[in-house]
């Protein structure tokens, strides 16, 4: 069980991700790169993010080079997120989470994000908090 945030977590997202062909497929004409940022947490902070590049979703770890969307919260807010105690919704209102680059991207490809969070949702649940 990988803790939150970790590199092996962020390893264990990318295996998941990258082992789902539904998704693999799916998603063959979207080039879009979200990029995570988790300040404070036990191990330091964590960057990583989600390519979806012609058909191929990847999770990396780090910063991407042009990242076309961007996250930045605490260890504290991402984590009741993933747990479900705080949507992103309510975490962006409340100044708890800050969304940089181009959020309308992001609107245009939903589904690809919600096809994403459901194999993440998976990783979730063996996750240590």
């Amino acid at each position: 069980m990988a803790r939150f945030a970790s590199p092996e977590w962020i390893d264990e997202l990318d295996r998941a991700i990258s082992a789902d062909p539904a998704l693999q497929q799916v998603r063959a004409d979207v080039s879009l790169v979200v990029e995570q940022t988790v300040t404070g947490g036990p191990d330091g902070d964590a960057v990583w993010h989600v390519v979806v590049d012609d058909g191929h979703v990847r999770v990396r770890p780090g910063s991407a080079s042009e990242p076309d969307v961007t996250f930045n919260q605490t260890y504290a807010t991402a984590a009741a997120i993933a747990r479900g105690e705080l949507s992103a919704q309510t975490a962006f209102m409340i100044g708890q989470l800050t969304v940089g680059g181009d959020v309308s991207l992001l609107m245009e490809h939903q589904d690809t994000f919600d096809g994403v969070e459901d194999v993440f949702e998976a990783v979730r649940a063996g996750t240590e908090f």
